[in-house]
């Protein structure tokens, strides 16, 4: 399903580059559930984002469901990401000027689902996170936990094919995260691919595999 090829992404210039991807190369599976760890600053983050195709400035080869992407143009490569992709960001990356609702039913806009569809949706998956008391809400006027599962919820709502999550638990107290993590496992077992970042070992068994990554390598 995904496949890279010496991947290697720096940042900056001269003295001031930093190499946060090198000659990284890993295969996932359809169906795999991949937990990827390591130290703080070892190219996790910056990794997901390559896969998540959210990050354009690498050199090597990628294929997605045998797609190229490392040969499509950036229009091409946000379509995938829409099509196939949900994303569970470390900061959240909601939309402040949307309600709780109003974010849950970007993804779907994307992909087109009609109103009717999208509305029951919503409203089901707001019931699924017991966020219904917050659908009117605006991000800013939330807690940062709940505005992480108002991520995760945004994340799956339009059941993608594969599910990136960068320490999607770090905001939850240990009771949510444990129901959390108990849903990327049921999703994982009904067929969604997982990847996830995280520094939580608990979190880690929850996966089939684990990835440790060292200054930008595997």
């Amino acid at each position: 399903m995904i496949r890279l090829r010496d991947i290697h992404r720096a940042f900056g210039k001269g003295d001031e580059r930093t190499e946060a991807v090198r000659d990284l190369s890993l295969h996932i599976e359809d169906g795999e559930f991949v937990t990827i760890m390591g130290p703080s600053g070892c190219g996790k983050s910056t990794l997901l984002s390559i896969i998540g195709m959210l990050d354009s400035e690498w050199e090597g080869e990628y294929t997605f469901l045998d797609v190229a992407v490392h040969q499509l143009k950036p229009k091409k490569r946000i379509a995938l990401n829409r099509e196939y992709i949900g994303y569970v960001f470390q900061q959240y990356h909601l939309l402040n000027d949307l309600t709780v609702a109003e974010n849950l039913e970007v993804p779907l806009t994307y992909r087109k689902v009609k109103g009717p569809e999208r509305s029951r949706l919503v409203e089901d998956t707001l019931a699924r996170f017991e966020l219904t008391d917050k659908r009117r809400s605006y991000p800013g006027n939330l807690s940062g936990g709940v505005q992480q599962l108002v991520g995760v919820a945004r994340a799956i709502i339009a059941k993608p094919r594969v599910i990136l999550a960068d320490e999607p638990t770090g905001n939850l107290h240990s009771d949510q995260a444990r129901d959390m993590m108990e849903l990327f496992q049921k999703l994982n077992r009904e067929g969604t691919t997982i990847v996830q970042v995280t520094h939580s070992e608990e979190n880690a068994g929850y996966g089939s595999r684990t990835v440790q990554m060292f200054d930008g390598s595997i």
